[in-house]
């Protein structure tokens, strides 16, 4: 067994704190990888206080995970010791089924292996995430990463990145396009970055007047604050798009509105309560809503590519692993610009 140091939750009410336990021995198609920084996300935060349903404890959270390979099975032909590497949201899936087929495990039709909070496939073992020093992951869910980049920056694209990439992908989204990004945060400083080297045309929409001056250094090239009547009155229907990045209670009608013909809401922020739209928010206009879970293996890919060849990051905020839960505090208060990342040397 590999003997791994980590942070993890002991239970839904604890903080998190130090853990040790082992990881599995290498099968054939195994990668290990030391894992350098590892993301700290809202869906962390969710699970391990158990407010997606039970979960199980110890739980050690993280999957926005960089690092380098240490040592690989006997059957890996993709990666060998010493690759820069990055590990996703997932781990694992059945590699069979249609939507596995089209590259799209994430919809994996037994259900995708999560990093964490899932099990594995073959000893039905608990999968433990990426707040620890190393990981195994069989290499079909291992994923380049470029050297160019800052590697902290790069840690939150395997989570963010992909979020917000693979729907502006999705919708052909780019150059002619009127793009709305609702909400300015981990996700909403990512979708503004992509939406903007896609070619759109794009707005912040924002509930704090302070967010201004940040939304435009990332490249927006208009912001509406979402309080001031005056200021929307001229985006009724006026987006193309809009990329609703909002975990918490908000109007979707009142941004179906702010649509044009045939324009797509497309939310990948997850609200704790069902939405309520009046079906004349749609009618008028033919307007949609969607939503969008992450990316596949090969698609999550080409995102890192992408970023590598045109610069992007995320902003982050570097932490040592003993500071996670004033993180996690700071998070729920929005006090972070725009992704905590874990150095995990600080273990």
């Amino acid at each position: 067994m590999i003997h791994t140091k980590a942070y993890a939750a002991y239970s839904a009410t604890e903080p998190l704190a130090p853990w040790e336990f082992d990881r599995r021995e290498l099968r054939e198609n195994d990668v290990q990888i030391e894992i350098i920084y590892c993301g700290v996300c809202h869906s962390d935060i969710h699970t391990v206080r158990g407010e997606w349903g039970p979960t199980y404890y110890p739980h050690v959270p993280g999957h926005e995970i960089v690092g380098r390979v240490t040592n690989v099975g006997p059957a890996v032909t993709r990666y060998k010791q010493g690759d820069l590497v990055g590990v996703g949201c997932m781990v694992d899936s059945c590699q069979g089924c249609p939507n596995c087929k089209r590259d799209l495990e994430q919809f994996c039709v037994e259900g995708m292996s999560g990093t964490y909070g899932g099990y594995d496939r073959i000893d039905k073992t608990p999968n433990q995430g990426g707040y620890s020093n190393q990981i195994v992951v069989r290499q079909e869910f291992v994923l380049k990463v470029a050297e160019s980049l800052p590697l902290e920056g790069v840690a939150p694209l395997l989570c963010a990145g992909i979020t917000t990439y693979s729907p502006l992908r999705h919708w052909g989204v780019g150059k002619g396009h009127k793009v709305g990004v609702l909400g300015l945060g981990g996700l909403g400083h990512m979708a503004v970055k992509f939406a903007v080297a896609f070619g759109a045309e794009v707005t912040m929409l924002s509930t704090s007047p302070s967010k201004e001056a940040d939304a435009k250094r990332l490249g927006a090239h208009r912001f509406a604050l979402t309080k001031d009547p005056e200021q929307l009155k001229g985006l009724n229907s006026y987006f193309d798009f809009i990329i609703d990045t909002v975990s918490a209670e908000h109007d979707y009608g009142m941004y179906l509105n702010m649509l044009n013909v045939d324009g797509t809401l497309i939310c990948v922020g997850a609200p704790p309560t069902p939405a309520q739209i009046s079906a004349f928010s749609l009618i008028f206009g033919r307007r949609k809503i969607g939503g969008s879970l992450i990316g596949g293996i090969k698609e999550t890919q080409e995102m890192l590519d992408f970023c590598a060849e045109h610069n992007i990051t995320s902003d982050v905020e570097v932490i040592a692993a003993k500071d996670v839960n004033e993180a996690y505090d700071r998070m729920i208060k929005g006090d972070v610009r725009y992704r905590f990342v874990i150095d995990m040397k600080t273990l």
